[in-house]
């Protein structure tokens, strides 16, 4: 191909009519579409109202509060806003978690001001969208209470959190932000709202963590406590469930698609119950029940078997596998060598994972977990 050629066109003579023409009839080129001046003034509105969170949140420690306003509705007076709420728990979250939201503005004497700010149709709310919110800060946690939530509950909740964040960095011994954010709704019904879920999914759960897996910063990684099952739990109990909870923090950015879900709760759980004098049979009991019935697992559990709303019995024993596998594996290879499966099967498939970071296989670790579980719960 030539190179291309700059290339001067020669232009014709135009009569000065007709220049004159095109200028008053404005037809050559068209005009510049006007601005809507009164959608930049509802925009000037939202970005004044995002500029400091509202007073209600006063004791929220909030930084990078800011409105992305999407969309722009007029109606007359009132103007609907969607926008993505941007923001992060100062001390705490690495990265601006978001929020769609949706905001009512109306006009008075020229002057637009933001009147409502809730969650957009379909999107999950936001604790203080609930109502008040009650903050307590310990050595290693934010816990934000619910309306209702009273503050010496709070207090032993973020206490208990204090206890698991170095159990966490114990068994995690990778880079994490070693603080947690603990959520604590004011009922159950609160809390399935704050997680899009109906309520008959967490009867029975003491917590559970938001975010989302995969490499990378994770903002929004919360602990949210079910507020009616919490309190029911022994000491004991409830150390284990929030150093559980924390660990699955921990391990985020190590967490992948690729990972198993026996291998993320299993983690989780040895965390918990490590160092502890629990025993197998006590620490698993639905699972112990099956071995003694001859209901010996065929395989590690799968990704299935962690799924809300089935059957209890079964998911205790998926969980319960799962810690047991875990357990086997640090006690075959160490600490070190169940830390290096989990980020290599963050990476790879398992039976690559396990090749190169234990050099076995998937056949040679079920049937070493199936011969533990004989000798531990049979």
């Amino acid at each position: 191909m030539p190179p291309a050629r700059s290339v001067r066109p020669v232009l014709p003579v135009v009569p000065v009519l007709w220049l004159l023409l095109c200028l008053l009839l404005t037809g050559c080129g068209g005009p510049a579409a006007p601005r809507d001046t009164g959608e930049e003034d509802v925009r000037r509105a939202v970005a004044a109202w995002s500029r400091v969170p509202p007073q209600r949140l006063a004791d929220i420690p909030l930084e990078d509060w800011s409105y992305e306003v999407g969309s722009v509705r007029r109606d007359g007076a009132r103007a609907t806003v969607r926008a993505e709420l941007r923001y992060r728990l100062a001390g705490y979250d690495s990265s601006p978690g978001g929020s769609a939201r949706e905001l009512t503005l109306a006009e008075a004497d020229g002057q637009w001001r933001v009147t409502a700010d809730r969650p957009a149709p379909g999107a999950l709310p936001q604790l203080w969208d609930q109502g008040p919110v009650t903050v307590v800060e310990g050595a290693h946690s934010l816990v934000l209470g619910g309306e209702g939530q009273p503050p010496a509950t709070l207090s032993g909740i973020a206490a208990e959190a204090d206890r698991a964040v170095p159990a966490v960095s114990a068994a995690w011994p990778k880079p994490w932000a070693g603080r947690v954010v603990v959520l604590v709704p004011g009922s159950l019904e609160r809390m399935a709202e704050l997680l899009g879920r109906p309520a008959a999914d967490y009867r029975g759960m003491g917590a559970v963590t938001t975010g989302q897996v995969g490499a990378g910063p994770a903002p929004a990684d919360r602990v949210v406590v079910n507020p009616e099952a919490y309190p029911q739990l022994t000491e004991r109990g409830r150390g284990v469930i929030l150093t559980h909870e924390a660990t699955h923090v921990a391990t985020r950015a190590a967490t992948t698609a690729t990972t198993p879900l026996w291998l993320s709760e299993g983690f989780a759980d040895w965390a918990a119950y490590r160092g502890g004098d629990s025993t197998p049979a006590q620490a698993a009991p639905a699972l112990a029940r099956a071995v003694r019935r001859g209901e010996l697992p065929a395989g590690l559990p799968a990704n299935e078997a962690f799924a809300f709303g089935g059957d209890p019995e079964a998911l205790a024993r998926a969980y319960e596998g799962a810690w047991l596998a875990c357990r086997l594996i640090a006690r075959t290879w160490g600490d070190a060598g169940l830390v290096r499966l989990y980020e290599a099967a963050g990476r790879d498939p398992l039976p690559v994972a396990l090749g190169q970071a234990l050099g076995t296989d998937v056949p040679a670790l079920t049937r070493a977990w199936q011969e533990s579980l004989r000798a531990d719960l049979g």
